[in-house]
Formats: C-alpha cells, sequence, structure tokens
C-alpha cells in the first residue's frame, strides 16, 4: 500500500480504454465504498448512494445507453451505436454515484452536491490505494434523463459521475500540472 502523501502526489486517472482486469475483489470494493462514504457530509443528511456495475451489468447498462442514445440520433451508425453501448464495458468495475439532494433548512443543495463529489473523489483515491487505477467521467449520459431513468434514478437524482475502476494495461504516464504558485493568492 502506497504512502498517502506520495498517493496524493502522483495519483493520475486512467482511461478506462486502458484498463484490464480483475477489478475490485467484493472485499476490496466494500472498502472502497466505505471509504467513499466516510466524507464531509454537513447534516448528516448521507444524500448520495451508488450503483455498481460489473460483470454483465455493464453491458445491460450499455444497452440501455445504446437504447437512447439510438433514438435520440436517428442517423447514428451501427459503429456509433456499439460504441455508447460498451461505454461501461472497458473497466472491470464502474461505480456510478448519484446525489439525491433533499431539502433542508441549513445545508442547500449544492453543499450537498459536493459532499457527492468528495465521495466520488474519495473512491477514486481509495481504488488508488489498493492498487488499482481509476478514472471519475460523466458524458452526455450521465445527464440525459432518459439515460438515467433506465439506470433507476429518480426523478430528484443526478449523476455525479461514473467511476471507473481496474488495473492500467501500462504504466500510466502523466500529463502537464498547473504550477501551484499560479494558482493561490494570499489574503
Amino acid at each position: 500500500m502506497p504512502d498517502a502523501l506520495e498517493l496524493l502526489k502522483t495519483r493520475r486517472s486512467v482511461k478506462p480504454r486502458e484498463m484490464i482486469g480483475p477489478g475490485p475483489s467484493p472485499a476490496e470494493l466494500d472498502t472502497i465504498l466505505t471509504i467513499g462514504a466516510r466524507v464531509p457530509d454537513h447534516g448528516k443528511i448521507v444524500p448520495w448512494r451508488f450503483i455498481v456495475f460489473e460483470g454483465d451489468g455493464r453491458l445491460r447498462a450499455g444497452d440501455v445507453i445504446a437504447q437512447v442514445f439510438a433514438a435520440k440520433n436517428p442517423d447514428a451508425t451501427a459503429e456509433q451505436i456499439e460504441v455508447e453501448r460498451r461505454r461501461l464495458a472497458d473497466a472491470p468495475t464502474v461505480v456510478g454515484v448519484v446525489i439525491g439532494a433533499r431539502p433542508h433548512p441549513k445545508v442547500p443543495a449544492w453543499e450537498q452536491e459536493l459532499s457527492a463529489a468528495a465521495s466520488a473523489m474519495s473512491i477514486v483515491l481509495a481504488a488508488n490505494a489498493l492498487g488499482f487505477v481509476a478514472n471519475w467521467l460523466t458524458g452526455w449520459m450521465a445527464y440525459d434523463r432518459d439515460v438515467l431513468k433506465g439506470l433507476g434514478l429518480t426523478d430528484n437524482e443526478k449523476l455525479i459521475g461514473f467511476v471507473y475502476i481496474g488495473r492500467a494495461a501500462r504504466a500510466p504516464e502523466d500529463r502537464p500540472r498547473p504550477v501551484v504558485a499560479d494558482l493561490v493568492t494570499r489574503f
């Protein structure tokens, strides 16, 4: 297990198409999701939940995505529809992070959404800490109400994103990072 600071300094996203299996075991996934649930949550509302896509579940979700895509893009080619069908199939495990903000007198919806975003990032970090690679993505399907309904979200829920988890097919390369001094002002 890597040192926490070294992990945070060197973590990087890996494209799902560059991931291979196996994905996390049930015990490892339980650890990842437990860490994902241990985030700041003003008011102890727990406004988020997780959808795990593994095995054939990734393909069933892909069928939902492909059907919606085909219906909304009648000129789409069979190849384009197949790309959408395989959207969640590249990584061995995908976790959808769902936000269902609730009315609260002291905790606005925005804070609840930030809590769900912190949950998604914690899932990424936990996966990396266990030796996996991860990538938090959205894409058109994360915002399409018909896809979301097909994946089991209610009308008052949104998808923070899909966290793809697997193993790196090759050593990930880093990308240019911002110069921290350019991002900081002091008051």
